[in-house]
């Protein structure tokens, strides 16, 4: 058992990319185009994909964590929208009363009540306060994409204002998935592998000698009674000397 914990090997590795970043990010962004100049009035707002795909990086570059952005992202589209919903309802409700700008006592208060109720539901859904980045990205661009209109091209011109904050949501969930798809294709086509750090001189690092299994035992360091010489009694050096002096 002494031997086996021995053999482990310290040799350290490191993380080496054949396609480098540079590279792979231009390749991924022109793979994004298409899809915001290619589709006609489907586009998609990409600067949304493109923020979800930092959002991708900065959340460890790992396919994993597609599993925490994506539905996080989504509820929070999700959200947005309900918000934005209820503030068309009260824009009814207030009609042209306002303080400066048209409908911005509605806003206000929409925004309000609405960040209050789905911050304080936070405190109960582990999904959203364990992934507040995505959650929050996904309210910020469902109202980004809601307030530019950058997804009513899509859908009929007479279609009622109580759809737009979804249609907007539909937008923003196409580009966030395509934004998710972006991070994991730019990490993908790097094509990284681990490989053995290189020392100074320009040698890969060796694993360094294993343990010995035994220690040398302390009785093979002490040598045998025979070969030390035996002590002499006080006086005996002197009497050998004045014996000498007589003869």
């Amino acid at each position: 058992m002494a031997t086996e914990a021995a053999t482990v090997e310290t040799t350290e590795y490191k993380t080496k990319a054949a396609v480098p970043l540079w590279l792979a990010v231009a390749i991924t962004v022109c793979v994004s185009l298409p899809f915001g100049i290619w589709l006609g009035r489907w586009n998609l707002p990409i600067w949304v994909s493109f923020i979800v795909w930092a959002e991708y990086f900065a959340l460890g570059a790992k396919a994993e964590v597609l599993l925490k952005i994506v539905p996080a992202y989504i509820s929070g589209v999700a959200v947005a929208a309900a918000i934005m919903t209820f503030y068309v309802w009260l824009t009814e409700r207030f009609g042209t009363t306002h303080w400066v700008k048209p409908n911005d006592i509605a806003l206000f208060v929409a925004a309000f009540v609405g960040f209050c109720f789905f911050i304080f539901l936070m405190n109960y859904i582990p999904m959203w306060s364990q992934n507040t980045l995505p959650f929050f990205n996904g309210i910020s661009m469902g109202l980004a994409v809601y307030f530019t209109g950058a997804f009513i091209h899509p859908f009929p011109a007479v279609v009622s204002v109580y759809a737009l904050p979804w249609m907007a949501a539909v937008g923003a969930i196409l580009a966030g998935l395509l934004g998710a798809f972006l991070g994991w294709f730019n990490v993908a086509i790097m094509f990284q592998h681990q490989v053995p750090k290189v020392q100074a001189g320009g040698q890969p690092a060796e694993p360094l000698p294993p343990a010995p299994t035994e220690l040398p035992s302390t009785t093979a360091l002490t040598p045998p009674p025979e070969s030390v010489p035996a002590p002499r009694a006080a006086g005996d050096g002197d009497r050998t000397g004045h014996e000498e002096a007589v003869r």
